[in-house]
């Protein structure tokens, strides 16, 4: 959401990306490692710039021909130092025939889908109040973020549902990988003994809860209360909208700037409709090991 208020936000610059590049957003954390067709061109991008490390990140935003040569890169997010950079690209690129590329077999470690006969849930956090007024425009733009992420049910899980249950296994996903504070940058995800408490009911349709979560040494914690409302047609889930709100305390390392102390936090779960493209993005917290996100144990 941080690009949406600050490099997008510039109508010129979103113009000229529409009409004169084929824009073409991804997770570099899976394609640095993929090994695939996918993951080679990528690589060959990314290695011809600066942070060409690929056991670290390789975060940015790149200009690059159909034959892989780098024409541009920055990870500044001001639009003016991107339009700066889109206009050398253009002016560096030389028109010519290149060969397809062939697809192959997609690593299947980095291209998974959502459960089959499972739902996808778009969920998206805010911090609601506590931090301090400023004039910087870019601490203005992390203060007032709301996060965008998928959470991912099964179809086992999902027939619970229809049946008036919530299994353990989706109440567990839900507190370890969809309860923080992603609002400012990639969260650290709750372990599985950081869940101090967790209830979650589900009653004629309506869906109750408390969870508490804190480390060892109370750093960081959230003690949250749910709330919602669940429709059921033929069989199938068509209504899944559920809020926690509640306390949180603390940040990670690439979430730095959280309030002092505690802040209101709160997090929402509505289903998706299955008609955006973004259903298929993977839940950030299954990065690299949807196994162990989607366990059944």
């Amino acid at each position: 959401m941080l690009d949406r208020a600050s490099t997008f936000s510039d109508p010129d610059l979103l113009a000229e990306l529409k009409t004169r590049f084929i824009p073409v957003a991804i997770d570099q954390a899976y394609q640095r490692r993929q090994q695939d067709a996918e993951g080679d061109f990528y690589r060959q991008i990314a290695g011809q710039g600066p942070r060409h490390d690929f056991n670290n990140t390789t975060q940015g935003l790149y200009v690059a021909g159909p034959d892989g040569a780098l024409l541009g890169f920055t990870n500044n997010r001001g639009s003016g130092r991107v339009r700066e950079m889109m206009r050398r690209a253009i002016e560096k690129y030389q028109p010519g025939d290149v060969a397809l590329l062939e697809a192959g077999r997609p690593d299947p470690r980095f291209n998974p889908h959502p459960p089959e006969g499972g739902l996808v849930v778009r969920v998206q956090a805010k911090v609601l109040d506590g931090y301090e007024e400023t004039d910087d425009r870019w601490r203005q733009i992390f203060q007032s973020a709301v996060s965008r992420d998928n959470l991912w049910i099964t179809r086992e899980e999902q027939a619970a549902l229809v049946r008036g249950e919530i299994l353990p296994t989706l109440q567990q996903r839900i507190a370890r990988f969809h309860l923080v504070d992603n609002t400012r940058g990639e969260p650290p995800m709750w372990r599985k003994a950081e869940i101090r408490e967790l209830e979650m009911h589900l009653q004629d349709g309506v869906l109750s809860g408390e969870a508490e979560l804190r480390t060892d040494s109370g750093d960081r914690a959230y003690q949250a209360r749910l709330q919602g409302n669940l429709e059921v047609r033929e069989g199938k889930v068509t209504r899944f909208e559920v809020v926690a709100q509640g306390a949180f305390r603390g940040e990670g390392r690439f979430t730095r700037g959280a309030p002092e102390g505690e802040f209101p936090l709160a997090v929402s779960f509505s289903l998706a409709d299955g008609t955006d493209i973004a259903d298929g993005i993977p839940p950030q917290g299954s990065r690299g090991w949807v196994e162990e996100y989607l366990k059944t144990e």
